[in-house]
């Protein structure tokens, strides 16, 4: 479930964008009245998306989204406000907005905001992951351009279906990796004697890696495979 912060003065319209996007976008919105609360919430846990309107008490919304631009550069924001001068507008992406809404609008109208934005943002680090090759599992370096696995002056060389292999788990992290993903994506079919060949790689991945104890491969029932680093 996506995280939303929402920052809105107006209480009757908060509680009411609030109850709409948890129940129709199955959202987990956390509301708040005025800027200096909404740094104060953004500052304490960890969100998708901002929805920071313009116009608040104590801290505006355009001060309030420069200071959590400097926190944290890439958190999409949408701002929300009833002027639609145009030099509005421009502040609003000068300051690092993402987008941006003039009220009075559509409630379902910002929830397709909403939804394509976090779809970029899931594609953007997506691509982000696909160019990822180095990658830390506890005490262990893997390198999977290399296809090596180092502990200390040991290295072990990987096949090129255990480093791909690897390299999923290590992208799903404490995450499941389906079996029809991993199979898919590395066999291009997900039939019953890849799947057993997926197996023994599995066995000798867990091998490579018995030095750690806190690095562990669990075989989740009826789904997949988690790789678990404590």
């Amino acid at each position: 479930m996506k995280k939303i912060l929402l920052v809105e003065d107006d209480a009757n319209l908060g509680a009411l964008l609030q109850d709409y996007l948890q129940l129709k976008g199955k959202f987990d919105v956390v509301l708040c009245k005025d800027g200096e609360e909404g740094l104060r919430a953004f500052t304490k846990q960890v969100y998708d998306l901002l929805i920071l309107d313009v116009m608040m008490p104590k801290k505006d919304g355009f001060t309030l989204g420069k200071e959590i631009r400097k926190i944290n550069p890439h958190v999409p924001i949408i701002f929300a406000t009833a002027k639609s001068m145009i030099e509005d507008k421009m502040q609003a992406f000068n300051l690092g907005g993402d987008d941006y809404i003039t009220k009075p609008f559509r409630i379902e109208e910002l929830l397709l905001r909403i939804n394509a934005m976090l779809k970029r943002t899931e594609n953007t680090e997506k691509k982000e992951e696909e160019k990822q090759t180095s990658f830390k599992i506890g005490k262990y370096a893997f390198d999977f351009t290399l296809q090596t696995i180092s502990i200390g002056d040991n290295h072990q060389k990987l096949s090129t279906k255990e480093a791909e292999l690897l390299r999923l788990l290590c992208m799903r992290k404490n995450e499941v990796l389906t079996r029809e993903e991993a199979l898919l994506n590395i066999w291009h079919d997900d039939n019953y004697f890849n799947g057993r060949s997926m197996d023994v790689f599995l066995s000798k991945i867990r091998k490579y890696l018995k030095d750690d104890p806190s690095v562990e491969i669990i075989n989740v029932h009826g789904r997949g495979y988690k790789l678990l680093i404590n």
